[in-house]
């Protein structure tokens, strides 16, 4: 691999251990990493300063043990930073501020580096998580999708529900942080009959899919044009809700799902991806949703290795000539 040089600058929170598989194999192949959380960092002593003019654009990053030439960063990855909530100090009206000027201001410096490759890059990222956009894209790329609803309407959403033979499920569009009673509550993926729609879905959007009879989920990771395929059998209808149950092992991609996954990356400008799928028993791959910045270390420790190197060989290599 050429070595194009340049600093690879990974933006993530510092609670981040996923981050540290990457970077542990960056340092061995001696590329100098400057790790930046753009929500958090500026109020613990960092600062991030650009100029734009007749020479073009310049900056500097200083962090309390780094100090970066903004024009010489080779790659970014846009791992799992803080979001921008501005001072804690400050009182609303001025903390809310404070946080519109660091995401259009901070996140704007670092989305604009100059020659720089961007795994992924922000906008795309944020583009790429909207649902609908998900599945319109899937539907272009060639894959199956479940026959879906999107819809405020409860009549519209209870005649989906009962129409659909197989029974429905609902899912949240984002995971949104919900509290009961003071403690975390996640809303997990649930099958929903139609007399369980209340007029309170006209407060808000809602996602209404046909359930798919599927024999295992299967969690694929794509880097580039390099695919890593995880089989996943849980007893539950939505396998994040008990991990510990889950079984992972790896599983061959059919040359079909490859052949739109390669698209779906194209069609959202995105590097890395983690596209969550149903599988049949008569072999057929349901899309489900693609997270273009899922989390991979949880993966049998095979396939976890395999991902950070294709990571690393992305961050390494640096943008195309």
């Amino acid at each position: 691999m050429t070595d194009r040089g340049g600093s690879v600058l990974v933006l993530t929170n510092r609670y981040d251990v996923t981050t540290d598989v990457v970077l542990r194999k960056l340092a061995a192949r001696r590329v100098p990493v400057v790790r930046f959380d753009p929500g958090v960092d500026p109020y613990a002593g960092a600062s991030l300063s650009a100029g734009y003019g007749r020479v073009g654009q310049r900056g500097t990053l200083r962090t309390e043990s780094r100090e970066l030439d903004l024009t010489e960063v080779r790659s970014v990855w846009v791992r799992r930073p803080s979001p921008y909530e501005g001072p804690a100090e400050l009182p609303g009206q001025e903390r809310r501020f404070a946080a519109e000027q660091s995401f259009w201001g901070t996140g704007g410096i670092l989305g604009s580096l100059p020659g720089a490759h961007y795994v992924n890059h922000p906008w795309d990222n944020r583009a790429a998580e909207h649902k609908p956009a998900q599945l319109a894209a899937a539907f272009r790329c060639g894959f199956r999708v479940p026959g879906t609803l999107i819809t405020s309407d409860p009549g519209e959403a209870r005649e989906f529900v009962a129409g659909q033979p197989g029974g429905a499920v609902y899912k949240p569009l984002w995971n949104t942080p919900y509290r009961v009673d003071g403690s975390p509550y996640s809303v997990w993926v649930r099958e929903v009959r139609a007399e369980e729609v209340t007029d309170e879905v006209a407060l808000c959007p809602h996602l209404f899919q046909a359930r798919v009879d599927k024999a295992f989920d299967v969690r694929l990771t794509a880097v580039g044009d390099r695919l890593f395929g995880a089989r996943l059998d849980s007893p539950d209808l939505d396998w994040r809700r008990r991990q510990h149950l889950m079984r992972c092992t790896p599983v061959d991609v059919p040359e079909a799902v490859t052949r739109s996954a390669t698209l779906y990356l194209d069609d959202l400008r995105l590097v890395y991806a983690s596209f969550d799928f149903a599988v049949t028993e008569n072999g057929s791959w349901y899309f489900l949703e693609c997270n273009p910045n899922g989390q991979w270390a949880w993966q049998p420790d095979d396939i976890t290795d395999a991902i950070a190197e294709a990571l690393t060989d992305q961050l390494q290599r640096g943008p195309a000539l």
